[in-house]
């Protein structure tokens, strides 16, 4: 078989120079908002998106990757002669990857095509695809990678904080967090990604106390293992998100630090002011 080629959609919002670097191919997730339809990350941009979502007076919606769509993204690689690894946003999350699976299926169970629920998102999911195709360079094989996922998964983590739960709330996106809604005026939530759905951590009373709470998680979760890899990401609040960087480096000491933005399509359920701390460890 040919070369293994990892592939993942637009919700990671992995930064471009490691998509060249790592041959990493992306499928936009779609963003529908006034009557138009946007490709998330290529239509419409993440500082875009939240400068417009900040004073619109509507909310945007979020629509699946169809079959069709991932039927026209794999066709190519496979009738090129490589193997193709998808791992995408969470089922938790979103139906995409059942789209995914479909298609699969659609295809005739090519051999050379895996599909893999991440149960991850944004610069978390970024991490399990980078590790995929670093050690797909390295010759790791197809088994190899499979073997690879349960492995890394459980060295991935994620906190964040939002500025307000009525997008997670509006969205159908919150579980646990849905006891946070009767005082989401009074306090500042923590949330996680876990087994691949957006949960409640706990709550506190400012902003401030949340990043620094987000960094005390964070650091007990990495414990001792090494080597570390961050990841801060945001919605339109740049220099928090340059604060947390700089605060995180200082306590965890990483080896990469993956900076980046929430893209379009996940913004759309979480607002602008989220800020958020992703790491791998060990």
């Amino acid at each position: 078989m040919g070369k293994i080629i990892i592939t993942t959609d637009s919700s990671a919002y992995l930064p471009q120079e490691y998509a060249e670097r790592y041959n990493i191919s992306v499928i936009p997730l779609t963003l529908n908002w006034d009557g138009k339809t946007y490709r998330d990350g290529i239509d419409i941009g993440a500082t875009e998106f939240y400068t417009r979502l900040s004073k619109s007076q509507t909310l945007p919606t979020t629509s699946q990757v169809t079959v069709q769509q991932y039927l026209d993204f794999f066709k190519p690689l496979l009738e090129a002669g490589h193997q193709v690894l998808h791992t995408g946003i969470s089922t938790g999350i979103s139906a995409s990857m059942n789209s995914a699976l479909i298609a699969k299926e659609e295809l005739g169970n090519p051999q050379g095509l895996e599909i893999v629920d991440s149960k991850l998102v944004s610069t978390a999911l970024s991490f399990l695809v980078l590790a995929l195709a670093r050690a797909s360079e390295e010759g790791a094989s197809m088994k190899d990678l499979l073997e690879l996922v349960p492995v890394v998964y459980p060295k991935i983590g994620v906190y964040f904080t939002v500025d307000t739960l009525e997008y997670l709330h509006k969205g159908g996106r919150i579980n646990t967090a849905k006891r946070f809604l009767g005082t989401a005026l009074n306090i500042k939530p923590l949330l996680e990604i876990r087994d691949g759905k957006i949960e409640a951590v706990e709550s506190v009373i400012s902003r401030k106390k949340a990043i620094t709470r987000m960094l005390e998680l964070v650091e007990k979760r990495v414990g001792d293992s090494t080597p570390v890899r961050i990841g801060p990401f945001h919605a339109l609040c740049e220099e928090e998100c340059l604060a947390l960087e700089a605060r995180a480096v200082e306590i965890l000491h990483p080896i990469e630090v993956i900076r980046s933005e929430v893209s379009p399509v996940v913004g759309a359920h979480v607002g602008p002011g989220t800020l958020s701390l992703a790491w791998m460890a060990g």
